[in-house]
């Protein structure tokens, strides 16, 4: 066996420190989040899937069935070097929809914000169903074709019912809210929003401290596999954009909608014993979901900083000619 493999064996028997209710904390603050998001969904959104409908299918493709895909695919290739809960991390994390911080890089890189946001609301609203079909699906695959397999099972009907009382609930009361009170909701939504996302990156930075000396001692096999694994959504994203030939806003919108995904969803998935119970290995699944919801911010702005560069050098250029 390779050393990355036997370092990554090890980091399965690691259990993250939440705190003792820390898997409950993070579901309450998961559905805080998805109340804030419902909050911001109009039928203007819903409308954009049948007014721009090659965008809004391209994008949902590329979410749903073309990310889970190609992690599959990554993981089998390098299934040597992978331990079971490590690859499981991964096929997770791409199987939740985008996360709510797509919206904001894809308003800061001069994207398609309403496609953004389109497309936000409705992969949010197909994950009461997609994520756990996508997780049983690509997950039971991979380990039934793995070498390394353990007495891993990934149950479709718990899955389902968590997700719908942490999403499916929330989304329902916050469309409500946002229907029958829209003027009281225009004054609590972005206040809720940004507080949600306060609280969840406190709670990130908490459980680093927390982990810290496992952070630094596992973090340079973690921190590769979730940079490659990100890179590779972010391209998924572009090629299909490309492939279907959108214009460059759209492309910009699928590729960051398809490379910021919703790694809270996916933490608190793995923190709910009736999934995966207590003597279930689930550290390398943890450490995924967790560096994620680190990586994909500083690689979303980074892509959004470049973006930006490159349109201020044409601009540039263009009065030169011009001139």
């Amino acid at each position: 066996m390779n050393e990355i493999f036997l370092q990554l064996q090890q980091l399965d028997t690691v259990r993250l420190n939440f705190g003792g209710n820390g898997g409950l904390v993070l579901s309450i603050v998961q559905a805080f989040i998805m109340f804030g998001v419902a909050l911001g969904i109009k039928p203007l959104h819903l409308k954009t899937a049948f007014t721009h409908p090659k965008s809004v299918l391209t994008g949902f493709v590329s979410q749903v069935l073309i990310l889970p895909a190609v992690t599959f695919i990554a993981v089998y290739f390098f299934r040597s070097y992978l331990t079971v809960t490590v690859a499981l991390g991964a096929i997770l994390v791409a199987s939740c929809p985008g996360g709510n911080i797509s919206n904001f890089i894809s308003s800061i890189s001069r994207a398609n914000i309403e496609l953004s946001v389109s497309l936000t609301a409705i992969s949010t609203i197909s994950a009461v169903v997609i994520t756990p079909l996508n997780f049983t699906f690509w997950g039971n695959l991979f380990i039934e074709s793995s070498d390394l397999v353990r007495e891993i099972y990934v149950p479709i009907s718990q899955v389902f019912k968590t997700l719908f009382f942490i999403i499916g609930i929330p989304l329902i009361l916050g469309i409500l809210c946002s229907t029958k009170f829209p003027d009281f909701t225009k004054k609590i939504a972005k206040p809720i929003q940004r507080i949600s996302v306060i609280i969840f990156m406190g709670m990130v930075i908490i459980a680093f401290a927390a982990n810290f000396d496992l952070f630094c001692q596992y973090i340079k096999y973690i921190l590769i596999i979730v940079l490659v694994h990100n890179g590779l959504a972010f391209l998924s994203g572009y090629m299909a954009a490309t492939v279907m030939r959108l214009n460059d806003r759209d492309r910009k919108t699928l590729t960051i909608e398809t490379g910021i995904q919703n790694s809270g969803l996916a933490l608190m998935l793995i923190f709910n014993p009736e999934i995966f119970p207590p003597e279930v290995l689930t550290g390398g699944m943890a450490f995924m979901a967790a560096w994620w919801g680190v990586w994909h911010i500083i690689s979303g702005l980074s892509l959004s900083t470049y973006w930006n560069l490159v349109r201020k050098y044409r601009y540039i250029n263009y009065k030169k000619v011009r001139s």
